[in-house]
């Protein structure tokens, strides 16, 4: 092995400058049969990270080259080589070098399988696919996909015949590739889209217009019976139930004594009196 693998750091960062890390990668010398079936079997047997290392960083172009397919998913490739790389990782880890295959054989498997589940998880915000036959299906109808348009019933035929399931399934699946994600808030730089946004057409649980409507309603009628009420008290008496009882700043009885010159035990009984008379004329 040359030394330009010994040169380069371990993870290679794929997240720093895309053009950089494709050019790094691609100066590593290919191992030879027997160089990696020497470095296999060191780490099959023993363990030995060194030689994982090595088998790893000269397979990185690899994952490069699978990750590139799938820029037409439109998320960021050095995310996709990232996810590509955790898998050729797994791949070194799991490969037995009796198999008699060359690891990057072994590793398409490993690398494809993350790379999937790093689509399927950020494509949408909502999953396009949960179970495994719907996974195949998402990626098998992405690469089907010849046109724009909807399929027709031909072609869904042919696709549903092609990747042996129902051709229900291949029309759901178009229809959620179709669909695009939401935000759920109104844009702020669009007034025509403001109440287009999903916020606008939720249910608000926190208020019953019927139930303020109805509230409103009683609470006026029972202001039109106080005020009915108060107007059979004599002008002394709603004074003090005013002072007492309505007005923001309120009186003590030993002000309104003070008020009508007479004695504060007398005036409680004129506001209890009062009471009464309001209780009679509001029932």
């Amino acid at each position: 092995m040359n030394d330009t693998a010994k040169m380069i750091p371990f993870p290679v960062a794929a997240s720093s400058s895309f053009e950089a890390y494709t050019h790094a990668v691609s100066s590593i010398a290919m191992l030879t049969v027997d160089e990696e079936r020497e470095l296999a079997q060191r780490l099959f047997d023993t363990g030995d990270l060194a030689a994982a290392r090595k088998l790893i960083i000269s397979h990185l172009r690899f994952v490069v080259h699978i990750a590139r397919s799938y820029s037409g998913y439109g998320l960021p490739v050095n995310d996709l080589i990232q996810e590509g790389n955790i898998g050729l990782m797994k791949a070194v880890k799991r490969f037995d070098p009796a198999v008699g295959v060359r690891l990057v054989s072994f590793a398409v498997h490993w690398i494809k399988a993350e790379i999937h589940e790093y689509v399927l998880k950020n494509w949408r915000i909502v999953k396009v696919a949960t179970t495994k036959a719907q996974r195949k299906l998402f990626f098998n109808l992405r690469r089907s996909k010849k046109h724009l348009g909807w399929f027709s019933q031909d072609e869904v035929k042919n696709v549903a015949e092609s990747l042996g399931v129902a051709e229900h399934e291949v029309r759901e699946m178009e229809s959620r590739l179709s669909n695009y994600d939401m935000p759920f808030d109104a844009p702020d730089d669009d007034d025509d889209a403001a109440f287009t946004a999903p916020v606008y057409f939720l249910q608000d649980k926190s208020s019953d217009i019927a139930l303020q409507v109805e509230e409103e309603q009683t609470d006026t009628a029972a202001v039109d019976k106080l005020q009915a009420a108060m107007r059979t008290l004599d002008e002394r008496s709603q004074d003090i139930v005013r002072a007492r009882w309505l007005d923001n700043n309120k009186l003590t009885l030993q002000e309104l004594a003070n008020r009508y010159s007479v004695s504060a035990e007398r005036v409680r009984q004129l506001e209890k009196n009062a009471m009464k008379k309001l209780q009679a004329a509001m029932c």
